[in-house]
C-alpha cells in the first residue's frame, strides 16, 4: 500500500467540520441548561425569601396584637384610643418604643383597621417610602375596643414589611 492510495481515499478520513457542529451543539445545549438552572434556581430563591419574609410579618403582627400598651381594658381587646395616639404625627416617642421591639433592619408599617373600615389607623416610622416596592404582608383578627369595652367591633392588624432596595 502506497502512501498516495492511503491520502486519496476518503473513506477513512473524518471530516472536521463534523466535529466542530457536534461539539457546538452540546456546548450549545449545556449553556441552555445552565441558563433554565440558573432560572429555577432564582425563583426559588425569591419565592423562599417572600415566605421567609411572610411568616416574620405574621409572627410581628401576633406581637403587636399582644403588645401591652395598645390593650384596651382586657388584654384580648385593642385600644382604639391607644391607636389613635401612637398613629398621630405627633407621637413621635410612641412610636420610636413601637418600632424598638423590631430590629431596625425592618422597614415595616401597620395598618389596623376595623372589618366595617369605618375606622382605620396606619402606623409607620416615617423613615421610608413604599412606593415602587415589594411588600410582604400578614393579617392577624382582632378586636378593637371604641371608648368602652361594651362597644367592642372585629378588626385586622396588618403588618407590611417592604423588601429592602438590595433585594
Amino acid at each position: 500500500m502506497s502512501i498516495s492510495s492511503f491520502t486519496s481515499d476518503e473513506r477513512a478520513f473524518l471530516e472536521p467540520n463534523n466535529d466542530i457542529i457536534s461539539i457546538a451543539i452540546v456546548v450549545i445545549g449545556f449553556m441552555v441548561f445552565a441558563a433554565i438552572l440558573s432560572k429555577t434556581f432564582i425563583a426559588f430563591d425569591d419565592n423562599s425569601n417572600a415566605l421567609e419574609s411572610y411568616e416574620q410579618a405574621a409572627m410581628i403582627a401576633k406581637d403587636i396584637a399582644a403588645y401591652p400598651p395598645l390593650q384596651g381594658s382586657r388584654p384580648e381587646l385593642i385600644s382604639a384610643e391607644a391607636l389613635d395616639i401612637i398613629a398621630s404625627p405627633s407621637a413621635k416617642e410612641e412610636r420610636y418604643m413601637f418600632f424598638q421591639r423590631f430590629s431596625e433592619n425592618i422597614d415595616l408599617f401597620v395598618e389596623v383597621s376595623t372589618d366595617d373600615n369605618r375606622y382605620h389607623w396606619t402606623i409607620d416610622d416615617g423613615t421610608g417610602s413604599q412606593n415602587g416596592r415589594d411588600i410582604i404582608a400578614a393579617s392577624v383578627p382582632v378586636v378593637i375596643e371604641l371608648g368602652s369595652n361594651v362597644r367592642c367591633v372585629p378588626g385586622t392588624i396588618t403588618v407590611k414589611i417592604t423588601q429592602n432596595l438590595w433585594n
